[in-house]
């Protein structure tokens, strides 16, 4: 009676405090008797949390130190302790007996306080107690406490006095291992699927059924409103209030634009304005379209088409700046080009003085101004390319973003004292997500730049703003590193590379000149875009590491590929399917095994361990510097430059750029200066013109009239490292900016030049 009557006040009291919400307590009654019970570790308050609000008083294992630690004295005089030694097997057996009694304990799997922000180091032993004992487990997220003075999070959180803490009981279940699996390989099993368990445990700790907009209003409310999240090469800097107030003014101007549900494109590179434009189109519950300002007028125009746009937001200054005179031109021959500067004259004292009064009650505002937006609504539209050259338009809803920031955030926490350096172009899902959104919702601040080719003064920038965390391609980290200063790098605490296989020269030049690891992960845009990533937890060179939190995957059989197979992928984050030419609506992912999964078109190896290996592709793409480029199109491109001849574009390794384009033609005299010609004329982007012209007396084929391109490109690698067997012809290179790389992306290039 005595022990129901202390809970009860302790809960009062701590409700009172901490206005402590439990979800899910159903789930304890149907674990049954014989049970585990495991949470996250993120707080000295996590124990009183568990005993306070558990029906019963569970047994809490506990190791010797923090048993003989005075500070837990008082609280430890009130529950069963199971004093384990982590070091002694015998500790472990007499666990797994305890709960073979038809008992419940408590065990924190980490072991110790979280001093990082997410999962620390999973112990062997709970994985084991849990499948000796053959025991249900009961996991619990706790979420909140971590914010508060009883954390160690001191100097790397958002610290409060009295932050709102959640306890979610999630349903009961048992480790899933193969029984065929015995001795050190079960152990080692085991241990890997409650590290599994606990991330999925931290995945389920954030809320992402809900709008992208109401996602920044509740970081806003966590981190506070004047914590500072944005900062440009301008150096102009925004807080929370001051974003979300600058995006209600702007939707009060741009609203009759447009009706909800609508596509707006945005022209506009990474500066703040551009997530002001996309945060104002969030709060309308308009679907933005980021557009790629470095594709060239014809694709810009086919993804207009495509996504059925018809009004399109950039800023004057960006069009001079970038030489994009002709392509707004085109533009508006066909739609609505609106210019922030003209926006900005419409904007009166009295417009700004709402805004400023909203921003101080954004949620009550947003929710009379949208009401309940859907999250698995259109929240943004990509642009990819399509197997044919046209690009394809992929539609990701607020969940597809949300989640997958709930499962990076598992593995690379955002913390408020971060800074991330984005240089990545925002028109990318990597750039967009992880570069801009994943920070504003994880309360770090992202510096944005305009081009990631600048390969002196990024690392100089990023030693000047002692920046944290910085995403890149293999390209731009191996043109950073032999351009930097060997102390410039080194306030980064994460650094990870996509988007282009990171290759182990780059790797080692890091890691020699800067002590520091290179994380390498894996995504895809129709995925939001990452798929998988290596962690300071769990790394494995040549890999892209283990698939995230809720992504399920296999590998679907390649005729010629003995080994691995097309990666297909299912989870939250898989996008909401297609705008492709022709079709109405969107196309959702489908595969043999029904809606929902996504085939990657990436051949892929899976080890025993789930760490995931890219083989190659298989659509004929070329991934130059991080950026596909459609052979197909390349070969479209060769045939309007010469229409009587026959034509193929072909793949090479590059060490440089990842991959080199070469095209291969029967045209005797063709010279890669013509083709250079008719695509300026016609104008593609410039990473469509091939790297190398290759002649050949005639095209190899097979027995149904195909380009044969297997052959071809056995050839063209023959030539490329012989230069002999067929005749060639090498032609002068693009010239190239600073660090030798192509000037795919010269319209960022110059608005950096203009603004120096």
């Amino acid at each position: 009676m005595l022990i129901k009557s202390a809970k009860f006040l302790l809960r009062c009291l701590l409700r009172l405090l901490y206005r402590v919400e439990v979800q899910g307590m159903e789930h304890y009654d149907a674990a049954g008797e014989r049970v585990l019970i495991v949470a996250n570790h993120s707080s000295l308050l996590d124990g009183v949390l568990l005993y306070a609000w558990l029906p019963q008083t569970p047994t809490f294992a506990i190791n010797t130190q923090i048993s003989a630690q005075n500070k837990f004295s008082f609280f430890l005089k009130f529950v069963d302790l199971f004093i384990m030694d982590p070091t002694s097997p015998l500790s472990t057996k007499s666990m797994i007996k305890f709960l073979r009694e038809d008992r419940k304990a408590v065990i924190f799997p980490e072991g110790r306080i979280t001093k990082t922000g997410i999962l620390m180091k999973i112990y062997e032993g709970p994985g084991l107690i849990a499948d000796k004992a053959d025991a249900m487990i009961l996991p619990i997220a706790i979420d909140g406490a971590q914010m508060t003075p009883f954390s160690y999070m001191q100097g790397r959180g958002h610290i409060r006095r009295f932050p709102k803490i959640s306890i979610r009981i999630l349903p009961p279940e048992k480790l899933k291992i193969a029984e065929h699996i015995q001795g050190h390989a079960r152990r080692k099993a085991a241990a890997l699927a409650m590290q599994d368990l606990m991330f999925r445990l931290a995945y389920l700790g954030v809320n992402y059924q809900q709008s992208l907009f109401s996602a920044l209003l509740g970081a806003a409310k966590k981190f506070g409103p004047k914590h500072r999240i944005l900062e440009d090469f301008n150096r102009e800097s925004l807080n929370y209030r001051q974003l979300i107030m600058r995006s209600f003014i702007l939707a009060d101007a741009i609203k009759d634009d447009s009706t909800a549900g609508e596509h707006l494109g945005i022209l506009l590179p990474n500066v703040n304005a551009t997530a002001v434009v996309f945060m104002a189109l969030q709060h309308l519950a308009r679907v933005p379209a980021m557009l790629n300002y470095s594709a060239g007028t014809q694709s810009l125009l086919a993804a207009c088409q495509i996504a059925n746009i018809k009004t399109v937001y950039s800023s004057r200054r960006f069009i001079e700046n970038a030489g994009l005179e002709e392509t707004a031109q085109a533009l508006e021959e066909q739609l609505k080009l609106i210019y922030l500067e003209d926006l900005r004259e419409q904007v009166g004292p009295l417009a700004k003085l709402r805004g400023l009064l909203r921003s101080h009650y954004p949620r009550r505002h947003y929710q009379r101004q949208s009401g309940q937006v859907d999250p698995k609504s259109p929240a943004v539209i990509l642009f990819t390319s399509g197997s044919e050259g046209t690009p394809k338009g992929v539609v990701l809803s607020h969940e597809n973003l949300l989640s997958n920031f709930a499962q990076v955030q598992c593995h690379i926490n955002f913390l408020p004292a971060d800074i991330l350096f984005t240089c990545l172009p925002l028109f990318h899902s990597f750039g967009l997500n992880a570069g801009l959104l994943m920070p504003l919702l994880g309360g770090s601040k992202a510096f944005l730049y305009p081009t990631p080719l600048h390969y002196r003064l990024i690392p100089e920038l990023i030693y000047e703003l002692s920046a944290t965390i910085l995403f890149g391609t293999n390209t731009f980290f191996k043109g950073y590193a032999r351009h930097a200063h060997v102390y410039d790098m080194h306030s980064l605490r994460f650094t990870v590379a996509g988007a282009e296989k990171l290759r182990d020269d780059t790797r080692q030049q890091w890691m020699e000149k800067f002590g520091i690891r290179v994380l390498e992960g894996y995504g895809v845009t129709e995925t939001s875009p990452v798929i998988s990533v290596n962690t300071p937890l769990a790394n494995k060179i040549g890999t892209v590491g283990r698939p995230l939190p809720n992504i399920d995957c296999y590998l679907e059989a390649v005729e010629g590929i003995a080994e691995g197979g097309r990666l297909v992928v299912r989870g939250p984050n898989i996008m909401l399917g297609y705008l492709l030419h022709g079709e109405d609506g969107i196309r959702p992912p489908a595969t043999a095994r029904g809606t929902g999964w996504h085939d990657t078109g990436d051949i892929a190896q899976i080890d025993e361990d789930g760490f995931i290996s890219i083989l190659g592709r298989a659509k004929r793409f070329a991934k130059i510097g991080g950026e596909m480029v459609s052979l197909t199109m390349v070969e479209e491109l060769a045939m309007q430059t010469w229409p009587d001849f026959n034509h193929a574009a072909v793949s090479l390794p590059d060490e440089r750029k990842g991959e080199k384009i070469v095209l291969v033609t029967d045209k005797q005299d063709a010279t890669r200066k013509e083709i250079q010609h008719m695509a300026r004329r016609l104008k593609y982007a410039e990473l469509a013109i091939p790297r190398k012209v290759v002649l050949a007396e005639a095209l190899p084929v097979l027995g149904t009239g195909k380009t044969d391109y297997i052959t071809l490109t056995q050839k063209a690698l023959e030539e490329d490292a012989h230069g002999s067997g067929w005749i060639s012809r090498l032609t002068s290179l693009i010239k190239k900016p600073e660090g030798g790389q192509d000037s795919s992306q010269a319209a960022a290039e110059k608005i950096e030049n203009k603004s120096q």
